[in-house]
Protein backbone atom coordinates (compact mmCIF):
# COMPACT_ATOMS: atom_id res chain seq x y z
CA UNK A 1 0.00 0.00 0.00
CA UNK A 2 1.33 3.61 -0.69
CA UNK A 3 0.48 6.39 1.14
CA UNK A 4 0.16 9.95 -0.15
CA UNK A 5 0.16 13.35 1.44
CA UNK A 6 -2.16 16.22 -0.62
CA UNK A 7 -0.40 19.54 -0.62
CA UNK A 8 -3.74 20.39 1.22
CA UNK A 9 -2.99 17.87 4.25
CA UNK A 10 0.42 18.44 4.27
CA UNK A 11 -0.53 22.46 4.94
CA UNK A 12 -3.05 21.75 7.29
CA UNK A 13 -1.07 19.55 9.07
CA UNK A 14 1.67 21.87 9.84
CA UNK A 15 -0.69 24.11 11.69
CA UNK A 16 -2.00 21.35 13.73
CA UNK A 17 -0.93 21.51 17.51
CA UNK A 18 2.10 18.77 18.33
CA UNK A 19 0.07 16.58 20.50
CA UNK A 20 -2.88 16.08 17.69
CA UNK A 21 0.39 15.83 15.13
CA UNK A 22 1.25 12.87 17.94
CA UNK A 23 -2.26 11.24 17.37
CA UNK A 24 -2.23 11.57 14.05
CA UNK A 25 1.17 9.46 13.47
CA UNK A 26 -0.53 6.82 16.11
CA UNK A 27 -3.69 6.39 13.99
CA UNK A 28 -1.73 5.91 10.78
CA UNK A 29 -0.15 2.91 12.35
CA UNK A 30 -3.00 1.75 13.70
CA UNK A 31 -4.95 2.35 9.57
CA UNK A 32 -1.50 0.38 8.40
CA UNK A 33 -2.16 -2.41 10.17
CA UNK A 34 -5.79 -2.71 10.32
CA UNK A 35 -8.19 0.10 8.42
CA UNK A 36 -11.20 -1.31 9.51
CA UNK A 37 -10.25 -1.03 13.63
CA UNK A 38 -13.13 0.21 15.77
CA UNK A 39 -11.76 2.50 17.05
CA UNK A 40 -10.48 4.33 13.42
CA UNK A 41 -14.38 4.90 13.05
CA UNK A 42 -13.60 4.43 9.39
CA UNK A 43 -16.19 4.77 7.22
CA UNK A 44 -17.47 6.36 3.96
CA UNK A 45 -18.46 9.77 3.42
CA UNK A 46 -21.64 11.79 2.04
CA UNK A 47 -22.18 14.64 -0.28
CA UNK A 48 -19.95 16.28 -1.66
CA UNK A 49 -17.35 14.22 -0.01
CA UNK A 50 -19.14 10.70 -1.35
CA UNK A 51 -15.75 9.90 -2.94
CA UNK A 52 -13.79 10.59 0.47
CA UNK A 53 -13.35 8.29 3.52
CA UNK A 54 -12.79 9.34 7.25
CA UNK A 55 -10.90 8.29 10.22
CA UNK A 56 -10.88 9.74 14.08
CA UNK A 57 -8.08 11.00 14.93
CA UNK A 58 -9.40 12.41 18.04
CA UNK A 59 -13.17 13.14 19.55
CA UNK A 60 -13.17 16.01 16.83
CA UNK A 61 -10.42 15.17 14.63
CA UNK A 62 -10.43 13.66 11.43
CA UNK A 63 -8.02 12.71 8.70
CA UNK A 64 -10.09 12.55 5.40
CA UNK A 65 -8.46 10.06 2.43
CA UNK A 66 -9.38 9.02 -1.02
CA UNK A 67 -8.48 4.73 -1.81
CA UNK A 68 -7.60 4.01 -5.29
CA UNK A 69 -6.26 0.30 -5.94
CA UNK A 70 -2.98 0.09 -3.96
CA UNK A 71 -2.92 3.93 -3.09
CA UNK A 72 -4.20 5.58 0.00
CA UNK A 73 -4.07 9.52 -0.25
CA UNK A 74 -4.77 12.04 2.65
CA UNK A 75 -6.85 15.04 1.93
CA UNK A 76 -7.60 16.99 5.02
CA UNK A 77 -6.85 16.96 8.54
CA UNK A 78 -8.82 18.80 10.91
CA UNK A 79 -11.69 19.31 13.69
CA UNK A 80 -15.17 18.64 12.20
CA UNK A 81 -15.99 21.79 11.78
CA UNK A 82 -13.38 22.76 9.69
CA UNK A 83 -13.34 19.73 7.81
CA UNK A 84 -17.28 19.73 6.72
CA UNK A 85 -18.44 23.26 8.10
Amino acid sequence: MIIRYEKSFKKQYKKLPKKIQAQFLERLKVFLINPSTESLHNHKLNGKFKDFKSINITGDYRAVYSEDQNTISFVFIGTHSQIYG
